[in-house]
């Protein structure tokens, strides 16, 4: 794992230079890094994980094998110690700061764990009967209950393919546009934000770059861009 330790190192001296950590993958597990470097310096941060899936498994509970999909369970302390010691230290994240939003894929034995660490998760139904706006207030609140900010990690296939197609594992039935920059503008008007991720974007996947521009709107909205 060391792209992930060099990335945790990047990470940390990033706020060393008081500069604003943007981390650009990749798939997420990419985030084994960032918010390894992310809490040597925000040690209670929560985080908002919005993704299709909950990349909760572990090496028993995967059904295939992909580290990307291990990632936040590892974040959690469960997993491989080669998975869970990047840094030195595990776990790097307190499971009740842990907020999964959007999510639609989730397997079976995956399900269970996330029940037993008492994950907050909502999921595409949430939004469709509560709305982003709604749903997206409470996954701050929670996410933000420590007061040492927020760690956004945004998977690009949180979003339903048809805005973004340029991605590894898509699934229907994701965010809208809209919907996607709300959730992005709800983050910047809280001013907890301290670091994020953007991943999953696969330019031989994408069409005309379609993907890779919403890449780039969603992490300006986060930043702070308004409509008017």
């Amino acid at each position: 794992m060391r792209v992930a330790e060099e990335l945790a190192d990047a990470v940390t001296t990033t706020f060393t230079a008081n500069e604003f950590p943007l981390v650009l993958g990749g798939d997420h597990s990419i985030a084994l890094g960032s918010v390894t470097g992310v809490t040597r310096v925000h040690k209670d941060v929560g985080i908002l994980w919005i993704d299709a899936h909950a990349d909760f498994n572990t090496e028993e509970t995967t059904p295939s094998g992909n580290i990307h999909g291990m990632a936040l369970a590892a974040l959690a302390g469960l997993g491989n110690n080669r998975l869970t010691e990047i840094g030195g230290w595990s776990p790097k994240l307190n499971t009740q700061r842990i907020v999964i939003v959007g999510a639609r894929d989730l397997d079976h034995d995956e399900q269970h764990l996330l029940r037993t660490h008492n994950i907050h998760v909502f999921t595409m139904s949430d939004i469709d009967q509560r709305g982003i706006s709604d749903v997206m207030q409470q996954a701050l609140a929670l996410a933000g209950q420590a007061n040492d900010g927020i760690h956004l990690s945004l998977d690009m296939d949180a979003l339903d393919p048809t805005y973004a197609p340029g991605v590894g594992t898509p699934v229907r039935g994701g965010l809208t546009y809209r919907e996607a920059h709300l959730a992005m503008e709800l983050i910047a008007d809280s001013s907890r934000l301290v670091a994020m991720d953007v991943v999953e974007v696969n330019p031989i996947l994408d069409r005309e770059n379609a993907t890779a521009l919403l890449a780039v709107e969603l992490v300006m909205s986060a930043l702070g861009k308004k409509i008017f």
